[in-house]
């Protein structure tokens, strides 16, 4: 099969590798400078006082939801979340020992949705949600305002997954920037690339020194620098018997990262903003080259705040036209394609013990995960690209349209 229009696409240009070349010739590969430098440049960006480097995006969830969790908790405890998006919000919130909760979606931002959230808050669980996550999908940000308002009004914690929104804004501020703690994924396909790469963001210094120890197996330093070769440590008085570089305070994890995906990234985040809008240029093009489809794809919504990860599109009348079809149809003709993630309670096998309880409840994640799908908007993409992908839509609902 041959794919001329990727989901996502990678090129080596010049700044890319010079930054690779950079490490190299530093000698050290290990988290280190260009870490730093990283983590400085992302709070930058995004607009938080700190950022904590990991080795994914569902390492950021995972660290970001044991440093936002109260110790004082016995009692088993849920969190509030999305359930259309990658598995791996709701499997960061199970394997953190927290009950994920769904709340349904909006069908046209594809976020979770502030009304049904505050529904399901106020009436089913408001006794035990601790943790309120809303995803930021395709690039779309959710409704911010609302979700702050019911933290603060339930005293709730709030966390931004915000792995699919590098650049999205909501009323001026950035995705990740408006609660506790966000989490963003430097996945191969996202928008910002480095093959493996998480960060947690915050303007919470204490959170950002658990983040730090829980990514270093809880080892109890949480300096940016150690001082420790120069005779001076923060954090043990001089000639202190145990180095604590090798003193842990807690149960943590190993996530911490390397030196070659934060200088990657590093190099990309001065081109946000450019790649951004060539994203939302392609997005425009494609819907006015498709919307003579409309009556059978519904086309996404366009916005100047949307840093879009892909391009969304859902099936209006299933029982005309089958996703399955159109997207092999779609491959066979060039363009690659990535069904919209699922209804994780009603689609994922590993979350088949919640269906019978959420059947029917979530009419919009539901229909959205069986019936939506994407396709690439990404920077690399020319005006040809763009036609070549109205062409092969234009021949694969012919051919597979009821």
């Amino acid at each position: 099969m041959n794919i001329r229009v990727r989901v996502g696409e990678f090129r080596v240009d010049d700044h890319i590798r010079d930054a690779v070349l950079r490490v190299l010739g530093s000698e050290r590969i290990s988290e280190g400078k260009e870490t730093r430098n990283f983590e400085a440049g992302f709070a930058k960006f995004v607009g938080t006082k700190h950022a904590v480097a990991v080795n994914s995006g569902t390492s950021a969830l995972i660290a970001g939801f044991l440093a936002l969790k109260n110790p004082k908790d016995k009692k088993p405890v849920r969190a509030l979340t999305s359930p259309l998006t990658y598995i791996a919000t709701a499997n960061a919130i199970a394997i953190t020992g927290t009950e994920p909760v769904f709340a349904d979606v909006d069908s046209e931002t594809l976020c979770l949705d502030s009304e049904a959230a505050e529904d399901l808050l106020e009436k089913d669980y408001a006794a035990s949600i601790r943790l309120i996550v809303p995803v930021h999908l395709m690039g779309y940000v959710c409704d911010m305002d609302r979700f702050r308002t019911l933290a603060s009004k339930n005293h709730l914690r709030l966390f931004e997954d915000s792995s699919q929104a590098h650049g999205s804004s909501y009323k001026g501020k950035r995705a990740g920037s408006m609660s506790h703690a966000s989490s963003f994924s430097f996945h191969i396909a996202h928008n910002i690339q480095a093959g493996e790469l998480g960060a947690v963001l915050t303007n919470d210094i204490d959170i950002a020194r658990r983040v730090r120890m829980i990514k270093a197996n809880g080892r109890i330093c949480d300096c940016l620098l150690c001082t420790r070769p120069q005779g001076r440590c923060p954090k043990f008085g001089k000639g202190q018997e145990w180095d604590p570089r090798f003193l842990h305070a807690e149960i943590g994890y190993n996530f911490k990262t390397m030196e070659f995906p934060t200088a990657i990234a590093s190099a990309q985040i001065a081109r946000a903003e450019d790649i951004a809008a060539k994203r939302r240029d392609n997005v425009r093009t494609l819907n006015d080259l498709l919307k003579k489809h409309s009556d059978m794809l519904r086309l996404p919504k366009y916005s100047d705040d949307v840093s879009y990860l892909g391009y969304p599109l859902v099936i209006t009348n299933p029982k005309k036209l089958n996703r399955s079809r159109l997207q092999t149809s779609l491959e066979t003709n060039g363009v690659e394609t990535r069904p919209l993630f699922g209804c994780i309670p009603i689609h994922q096998p590993s979350f088949a013990h919640l269906k019978k309880k959420y059947k029917g409840k979530l009419p919009n994640a539901e229909y959205l995960g069986a019936n939506g799908f994407y396709i690439g908007c990404h920077q690399y993409l020319s005006e040809d690209d763009l036609h070549f992908v109205a062409d092969a839509f234009k021949k694969s609902l012919k051919d597979t349209a009821r």
